[in-house]
């Protein structure tokens, strides 16, 4: 069992930066796949960003490749999203996910993929 806690959303002015931080407690955390996705109003939730267990391997929308970047540090049981250059379509309210990956690099960007969810940040982008 995990259990995911997002915080550094906020207000921020387009062409700005944020920082998201994704909190794991729960065992074996070293051995999950963590994505990032978000929804807006009226809008479906979809998929942001993901990295492997290991770190080596990330994926991306294209929408936000170059400016948001995703990394962990498995000693902190933290995955982090550095999200620069922000839009006003960026806003939406941010949830990092986790599944269990160990050894494997292909990571899913199926919301459905994954089984522990936070409960979710806003960011929202005043143009």
């Amino acid at each position: 069992q995990v259990q995911l806690v997002e915080s550094g959303g906020g207000l921020v002015q387009a062409g700005g930066s944020l920082r998201l931080s994704c909190a794991a407690s729960g065992r074996a955390f070293s051995t999950y796949a963590v994505g990032w996705f978000r929804q807006a109003p009226g809008k479906e939730r979809e998929f942001v960003a993901s990295i492997s267990w290991s770190g080596r391997s990330t994926y991306y929308l294209d929408a936000v490749k170059g400016r948001f970047t995703i990394s962990r540090d498995n000693g902190k049981n933290t995955v982090y999203l550095q999200m620069n250059s922000l839009k006003s379509e960026d806003t939406a309210v941010y949830y990092c996910a986790a599944y269990p990956a160990a050894g494997v690099e292909i990571i899913s960007t199926t919301p459905r993929r994954y089984d522990y969810w936070g409960q979710g940040t806003q960011v929202t982008v005043s143009s």
